[in-house]
C-alpha cells in the first residue's frame, strides 16, 4: 500500500508541478499587478488598490467604456458560435457514426484535420475567400447574378465570415470528442428500440442523446470558454472593425498593454473577464446538473 501511495504522488506531481506553475503562479501575480499601476517598461508604479477595477467598473470613462465594447463584442460571438459549433460537430458526428467501420478512420481524419492548422493560416485563408473586390464567395455570388457583398467591412457581414471561419477551423475537435461518446453507447439498446418500432428520432432522443448528454454539457462549457477568447481571427481577418464592431476583450486587453502601456489596467480587465466567464460556466454548470 505505501509503495502504490508513493507511486501515485509521483505520477501525480508533474502534473501538479506544471499546475502551479503555468495556472496559479500567473494568476497570482496577474491580480498582484492588477492592484497596481504598472507598466512594462518602468514596472512597479506604485500600489493602487482596487482604483483599477473601479475604473473599469464606473460608467463613462475611456477605461470602462473599452472594456464593456470588447465585452458586448465578444459576447455576440459567444451567441452566435455555440449553437452551431456543438449542434454541426454533433451532426458530422451522427454520420460519420452510421457509416462503415472502414471508411470512419478516413472521414474522422479528413474533419479533424483543419483543427491542426494554425489561425494564422485559417484567417488568411478565409480573409481571402471573403475579400469585398476579387474574393472567391463574392465571385461565386457574382456568377448567379446574387452581386457581391462587402463581407469584412459591414455587419452582420463580418461576423458571418469570422463565424464561418471559426466553424470550419474548430469543428473537427467537438466532433472527434462526441464519436469517442457516442462509441461507448451500447449497441443493444439500439437493437431493442428497433424491436419496438423506433424511428431515428425516437432512438437518437431517448437513447444517444441521453448517453452522451455528460459529453454535451463538457463541450458546451469549454466551447463558451473558447468563444470567449477570439482573437486571431478578428485581429487578422477585420482588425476590429468595421468600426470596432468585432473588437473582443481580448483585443481590448492587448492594445491596454501593449498600446497603452498600462500592465495593470490590462491584468485588471483580465480579471473581470475571468469572473464574468466563471459567472457564465457556473450558470451552465448548475443548470445542465439541476436538469440531469
Amino acid at each position: 500500500m505505501r509503495i502504490s501511495r508513493t507511486w501515485s504522488i509521483l505520477m501525480y506531481l508533474p502534473f501538479l508541478i506544471c499546475f502551479v506553475l503555468f495556472l496559479i503562479v500567473p494568476l497570482v501575480y496577474g491580480l498582484y499587478i492588477s492592484l497596481h499601476q504598472w507598466s512594462i517598461f518602468a514596472g512597479n508604479g506604485g500600489f493602487v488598490g482596487l482604483d483599477n477595477y473601479i475604473s473599469i467598473l464606473t460608467p463613462g470613462n475611456v477605461y470602462s467604456n473599452a472594456f464593456f465594447l470588447g465585452l458586448k463584442n465578444t459576447l455576440i460571438f459567444v451567441a452566435i458560435s455555440v449553437i452551431p459549433l456543438l449542434l454541426i460537430s454533433l451532426a458530422l458526428a451522427l454520420l460519420i457514426d452510421s457509416i462503415p467501420k472502414k471508411l470512419k478512420v478516413f472521414y474522422r481524419t479528413v474533419f479533424f484535420i483543419s483543427y491542426a492548422v494554425s489561425v494564422t493560416a485559417v484567417s488568411a485563408i478565409f480573409k481571402w475567400l471573403f475579400t469585398g473586390n476579387g474574393g472567391y464567395v463574392n465571385n461565386v455570388l457574382n456568377s448567379f447574378g446574387l452581386g457581391s457583398l462587402n463581407w469584412l467591412n459591414e455587419q452582420p457581414h463580418a461576423w458571418i465570415a469570422i463565424l464561418i471561419a471559426t466553424v470550419w477551423w474548430t469543428i473537427g475537435f467537438n466532433m472527434i470528442l462526441f464519436i469517442n461518446a457516442l462509441d461507448e453507447v451500447d449497441a443493444n439498446l439500439y437493437e431493442a428500440a428497433e424491436l419496438d418500432g423506433a424511428n431515428w428520432w425516437d432512438k437518437f432522443s431517448n437513447i444517444t442523446f441521453p448517453s452522451i448528454k455528460g459529453v454535451f454539457v463538457f463541450l458546451a462549457i469549454i466551447t463558451v470558454i473558447a468563444s470567449f477568447n477570439l482573437y486571431g481571427q478578428t485581429l487578422l481577418m477585420t482588425a476590429g472593425g468595421p468600426g470596432q464592431s468585432t473588437q473582443t476583450l481580448i483585443m481590448v486587453i492587448q492594445q491596454m498593454v501593449f498600446n497603452q502601456n498600462n500592465l495593470g489596467m490590462g491584468s485588471a480587465m483580465a480579471m473581470v473577464m475571468g469572473f464574468v466567464m466563471m459567472a457564465i460556466v457556473a450558470v451552465q454548470y448548475f443548470y445542465s446538473f439541476r436538469k440531469r
